[in-house]
């Protein structure tokens, strides 16, 4: 496969950033997306230039750093994958794509193709866990959980916290990301000592990041490699409102 690349190159956070026209040349259909630019930069190193700089880590869609924008959609085209598993069968001959960042104000960028996503480490380190007793492990059947439950906590866990929803969001919103982390441990039994600070604390620490609100048109869930349902982001609205509650009325 012979394809144009528009990219984005940018120096530094505080550089102007531009897009970079490149030809990616024999290209094999069974090459994942990452691989077609690793074989793009073999060239480029080849010839003295500087190599297009893009995160990865795993390539098996587990760790969510492969964070690019293709064609003007985080992760591509296809639903339920990430940027590693999208493969170049999936492009035409001769296409141009078109490869930016993800773009939002709390996601600045590092470089190139590179952005910051530690907000999302600051929203997991306000509430995003549970306190429990050090020493040996409790028995998988000390306490028991419906399977209902079990199989709702597991789908929230499956978010990999990759960004894709706040990119595909117009408010730039991190609602999915942080209603998956509160909703995971919300229906465990483990989480409920501390579910109304959870969400209090993460809640507040995603607005103070500057991430928008949702208004429910659903970009997210579209975007995101695991599909994380919406639902997550209504029952985290009602665990907000009570726990407001409780904070406002107990103390």
């Amino acid at each position: 496969m012979n394809l144009t690349l528009k990219v984005w190159r940018q120096p530094n956070p505080k550089a102007a950033g531009r897009i970079v026209t490149y030809e990616a040349r024999e290209i094999p259909e069974e090459a994942s997306f990452l691989e077609m630019l690793d074989i793009v930069n073999e060239g480029l190193i080849s010839k003295g230039d500087e190599p297009i700089h893009f995160d990865h880590d795993c390539r098996e869609g587990i760790c969510g750093t492969c964070s690019l924008t293709i064609n003007g959609i985080p992760h591509g085209k296809d639903r339920g994958v990430t940027t590693c598993q999208l493969h170049m069968r999936k492009f035409a001959d001769g296409e141009t794509i078109w490869i930016e960042p993800f773009r939002a104000n709390p996601f600045p960028v590092i470089r190139d193709l590179m952005v910051d996503r530690t907000a999302f480490d600051r929203i997991m380190e306000a509430g995003g866990y549970v306190d429990v007793r050090t020493g040996s492990a409790v028995d998988a059947n000390a306490i028991p959980i419906s399977k209902p439950a079990s199989d709702s906590a597991f789908d929230a866990a499956a978010c990999i916290g990759c960004g894709a929803c706040v990119a595909a969001c117009k408010n730039a919103s991190a609602m999915l990301f942080v209603s998956a982390k509160v909703s995971h441990l919300g229906h465990l039994p483990q989480g409920q000592p501390e579910r109304n600070k959870r969400v209090l604390a993460m809640v507040r620490q995603m607005d103070s990041e500057g991430f928008g609100n949702c208004t429910n048109q659903y970009e997210c869930e579209a975007a995101c490699p695991k599909e994380i349902s919406v639902e997550h982001i209504a029952r985290m609205n009602r665990d907000y409102m009570k726990a407001l509650a409780v904070e406002q009325f107990v103390g």
